[in-house]
């Protein structure tokens, strides 16, 4: 997996399938062959019907070559990708210009390869295809041969309506550009800052699992340890309690002894759970969020209200992750005081965490905790190495323990930003020993 980052994972995730590309265009073959017969002998209109299929057929000849060339599952790269929709283009011009131009209504059509382009290509090379559409369209406005007509009869249109099909082309064509291309980018972000959680997620789990291995390394071991102390005991059996041996004896004999303990203790760990220390109470819960972060200048005060015994959770790696996230962003921005609040009843659980700095911007505000989205300066943010992945992964990870989050600026005249973080008490306690 060396050489392979999160970038090569998401470009490899959007190029184009071989397959993908061969389909849509036997379905463009199919289309244009069911059109020009239709039109030629269906409707009687007179077309150069060999030069059309000549057009037809380089597409279908295009479809065998790649299928013989490239296996099903083969993944173009960029480049080969544009110059088989730039052919796409082109082939769908030089039909047009058969059959009319662009006052032919399958002009349309142009828009079908900038569209692929715009969801699975870098948006330089679509805006490169965006071109060359609106470059052929340009053309077929002008010079075409003129649209198959019923016999006897002209069909002559103005200029000017052929310049409108121009503007609609080249108007759509740039709105599917830009929607597309934005569409496709925010969902490639999304699939990494899930897959970025994931990571997280799994290394949480991996954590929790070592007991389990070590329980299992324990069973392994017992037999040929019991082995051992067989043989160390038939050995001291057989030697006189004097004899040249009897110290070594004696001391694998202890040794062994402590092996067999050393393994009883790695055996229980899969087995006992953690203990007291399994389940915390929700202020201890806030102190274990906070203690990390008493010692950087900002005081951190904590305040617990609540009706009735002080709810009890068990020990879980996401909400504490997600939770010391929220307050380690709070010291980062805060000028001289963080305050956790913690309240409860029999209902719900609430945690809010709140600073004095300078807020959070408006029109982060209102994006905050998507993907790649940070409330740090673009200096700070590089100095740091964030990636503006933590307030979405902590909000991803309170969320799976069911917590509901939501962050607001301090009303006036209150300065800070403050993060709310509330569960349904039984979600809190879910999965407590005592539950």
């Amino acid at each position: 997996m060396s050489g392979l980052t999160d970038d090569d994972f998401g470009q490899r995730a959007r190029q184009l399938r071989v397959d993908t590309l061969i389909r849509l265009r036997w379905l463009a073959v199919a289309g244009q062959s069911a059109a020009v017969l239709i039109t030629r002998f269906g409707l009687g209109f007179d077309l150069p019907i060999v030069w059309c299929f000549l057009c037809v057929g380089m597409s279908a000849l295009l479809n065998i070559g790649l299928r013989l060339r490239f296996p099903v599952s083969q993944r173009l790269d960029d480049s080969r990708a544009t110059n088989l929709l730039g052919f796409d283009i082109l082939q769908l011009a030089a039909l047009l210009f058969l059959t009319g131009g662009v006052i032919n209504p399958f002009s349309i059509l142009f828009l079908a390869p900038v569209m692929i382009s715009a969801a699975s290509l870098p948006l330089w090379r679509t805006i490169g295809l965006l071109l060359l559409a609106l470059a052929c369209t340009t053309v077929l406005t002008f010079w075409h041969w003129p649209l198959p007509w019923i016999e006897g009869a002209d069909l002559h249109l103005p200029m000017l309506y052929g310049v409108a099909i121009w503007v609609a082309i080249g108007v759509g064509a740039a709105f599917i550009t830009i929607y597309a291309n934005r569409v496709a980018e925010e969902a490639r972000l999304l699939a990494g800052a899930l897959n970025a959680t994931e990571l997280v997620l799994a290394r949480e789990q991996h954590l929790s699992q070592l007991d389990g291995l070590a329980a299992a390394a324990a069973h392994e071991l017992g037999t040929p340890l019991a082995t051992v102390a067989l043989v160390v005991t038939e050995m001291t059996r057989q030697n006189p309690p004097a004899g040249a041996f009897a110290d070594d004896l004696r001391l694998l004999n202890q040794e062994v002894g402590r092996c067999r303990a050393i393994l009883g203790k790695l055996a229980s760990l899969g087995e006992d759970g953690a203990g007291p220390l399994e389940e915390l109470s929700l202020s201890h819960l806030i102190e274990e969020i906070a203690a990390p972060h008493r010692h950087f200048g900002v005081a951190i005060d904590v305040k617990l209200d609540g009706q009735g015994p002080e709810p009890v959770c068990r020990r879980n790696p996401g909400m504490l992750y997600g939770l010391g996230n929220i307050a380690e962003n709070a010291v980062d921005f805060a000028k001289s005081r963080v305050c956790i609040e913690a309240s409860w009843n029999r209902e719900t659980v609430t945690i809010v965490i709140a600073d004095d700095g300078p807020g959070v911007a408006p029109h982060v505000l209102a994006r905050l905790g998507e993907p790649y989205v940070t409330t740090r300066g673009a200096a700070q943010n590089e100095a740091s190495g964030g990636l503006g992945l933590g307030l979405f992964i902590a909000k991803t990870l309170l969320e799976r323990s069911g917590a509901a989050t939501r962050i607001i600026n301090a009303p006036p005249p209150a300065a800070g930003a403050q993060a709310s973080v509330a569960w349904p008490r039984a979600s809190f306690e879910q999965g407590r020993l005592g539950a």
